[in-house]
């Protein structure tokens, strides 16, 4: 029996997310304000900051239907934790999702029914295992 993945609830959702944030931006914020009061240029930890922001939207993204060079606009200050922010919801209800895939995600994407109306799920699509020595079954022939 196939066990089917449940949505998490919007308290487990929102923990996650926020550890996921905090993963995402504490190390960078540590590291540039480590490195400002080291050397004393404060444009050193914006750089940082911002750069350490781009690698984890990079990161993430992948997961999330947006494009790993997504992570160039990580890296504009403050914009990088806005999305650093939405991607990190995102990852906390995978494997399910409650976003649209792009279209060229589309092939894997399956529409969940059931109890699961509304949700996306985007793996890749499991092929039937045909015995050694044999073929699959072809459609009807043609004369």
């Amino acid at each position: 029996m196939e066990r089917r993945p449940r949505p998490r609830g919007l308290v487990t959702r929102s923990a996650l997310a926020a550890a996921l944030f905090a993963l995402a931006v504490l190390p960078g914020w540590t590291l540039g304000d480590w490195a400002e009061r080291h050397t004393g240029r404060p444009v050193l930890d914006w750089l940082l900051t911002c750069g350490w922001s781009g690698l984890v939207v990079a990161g993430y993204a992948p997961w999330c239907s947006y494009r790993v060079r997504d992570g160039l606009a990580g890296a504009v200050p403050l914009y990088g934790w806005y999305l650093a922010a939405v991607l990190a919801w995102r990852v906390a209800l995978l494997p399910l999702r409650d976003w649209e895939p792009r279209k060229d995600e589309l092939w894997r994407a399956r529409w969940l029914t059931d109890e699961l109306l509304g949700y996306w799920r985007a793996d890749v699509p499991v092929r039937a295992v045909t015995p050694a020595g044999t073929t699959p079954a072809a459609g009807r022939r043609t004369r």
